[in-house]
């Protein structure tokens, strides 16, 4: 079929009614498909379930230092821990802060640290006029909820095959002393899947900010998430780019093992300068006496070492791969040439980027929706959820059964095509 914007209206209109009548039939047979977020399926849990056999009644509950792990105490997380966050974020161990399940919680937390107290020692930002953030887009949508929830003014930063456009950055951070941090998913980014150059790595350690107090947030989410195991993609090491730049205390360094593991029952990391650890330190002991140490005990006994790591990140991959790549294949064949779409081919992480007509992004959700087909809302990917294009759609191919994966894709890419002749449609008339 050739490309519809080189159809005559009259072709259009007969397309239109075919891919009608096709739909109407879709919606008739009941689906219910939630395809909203990236969640790991019941097959990749199920690789952990070990875990919860290394520990029992009879378990010593000792760690190196002697210390029991049910009780209070070692409120940065024990030692066992962050070896093993050490080694397989490759920095030194005191560098590791480690947490209960949830990174988002940590960066939460940063950011309400940074409104209430400062960091080290600079001034509160809810005592400041304006307090602004970076967001490379499209990013993740969950990162833009919290600096809106705390009313910091988010400004979109394009992002390519590369990264963040460094000269954006760069001419606002290092000119605008109300910058005061950028989010980031450097390595199969959310929900790109674009993974940073060194390049641009390097620009991010060489910023010169106006504000003493700028911090990149630096989540790597997906650092050891790879879904084509022979094509793994490798970053320069944010910590070590910061500390030849003379810069070691500008990065927060976010990890942790809840698309490892299990979700609800993961362990996060935080890798920063020893310096700033001190200072997160002072408002987190007051919040918490300590963490879930049993579970960074369990996590460690389960997996060693990094290297224990690795191996179970390939068992992952074994069962993601067929998935990215139906997706990806029905794309390209039920997409492909017709010029109504784009997408990238991921080598890891958890999404699909998929770009639509301009204005249509909004009308294929609503589409795939009412067909039973639920997906993340479009403009979900931008600051305030604003979308000015309306092309940003995130598929999230992992928690869906390869059956109900491939209804998923027929729904959605019928979806688009409806869309997309509408929307040809529209301005022929």
């Amino acid at each position: 079929m050739k490309a519809y914007g080189k159809m005559s209206k009259e072709e259009l209109l007969a397309l239109q009614a075919e891919l009608q009548a096709r739909y109407d039939k879709l919606k008739g047979e009941g689906i219910q498909l939630d395809m909203s977020r990236g969640k790991p399926g019941t097959d990749q849990l199920d690789l952990s379930a070990p875990m919860l056999d290394v520990l029992n009644s009879k378990s010593a509950f000792k760690g190196v230092n002697n210390i029991d792990v049910r009780n209070y105490g070692l409120m940065d997380g024990i030692d066992e821990a962050k070896e093993l966050f050490a080694e397989l974020m490759e920095c030194p161990k005191d560098h590791v802060m480690v947490y209960g399940n949830s990174s988002l919680s940590v960066m939460y937390d940063l950011i309400s640290k940074a409104m209430v107290h400062g960091i080290c020692g600079s001034t509160p930002w809810c005592k400041l006029d304006k307090v602004k953030f970076l967001c490379p887009v499209p990013g993740y949508d969950r990162h833009f909820a919290i600096t809106e929830s705390f009313g910091i003014e988010m400004i979109s930063i394009p992002i390519d095959e590369n990264g963040p456009d460094m000269d954006l950055v760069e001419q606002y951070v290092n000119n605008d002393p109300a910058v005061k941090g950028i989010w980031n998913i450097p390595k199969y980014s959310n929900p790109t899947g674009v993974v940073y150059s060194d390049e641009v790595v390097r620009r991010f350690a060489g910023l010169r900010p106006a504000a003493d107090d700028f911090r990149i947030y630096w989540d790597n989410a997906y650092a050891v998430h790879h879904v084509y195991m022979e094509d793994k993609a490798q970053i320069l090491n944010i910590a070590d780019e910061c500390e030849k730049a003379g810069n070691p205390h500008m990065y927060y360094e976010l990890c942790s093992t809840s698309k490892i593991t299990f979700p609800g029952a993961g362990v996060a990391a935080l890798i920063t300068s020893p310096e700033n650890i001190a200072d997160i330190k002072k408002t987190v002991t007051i919040q918490t006496i300590g963490y879930d140490k049993v579970n960074q005990l369990r996590h460690v006994m389960f997996f060693k070492n990094a290297a224990g790591v690795n191996a179970h990140m390939e068992k992952h991959a074994a069962i993601l791969r067929p998935k990215f790549d139906a997706v990806l294949d029905c794309l390209e064949k039920e997409l492909g040439g017709l010029e109504i779409g784009s997408w990238i081919k991921p080598r890891g992480g958890y999404f699909i980027a998929f770009e639509t007509l301009e204005g249509c992004a909004k009308r294929v959700v609503a589409l795939c929706r009412e067909a039973g087909v639920v997906m993340t809302p479009a403009g979900s990917t931008y600051p305030y959820k604003r979308d000015d294009a309306d092309t940003s759609i995130r598929i999230a191919p992992t928690c869906p059964t390869p059956k109900e994966l491939t209804k998923a894709c027929a729904v959605f890419v019928l979806c688009v095509k409806l869309a997309s002749v509408e929307k040809y449609l529209t301005k022929m008339a």
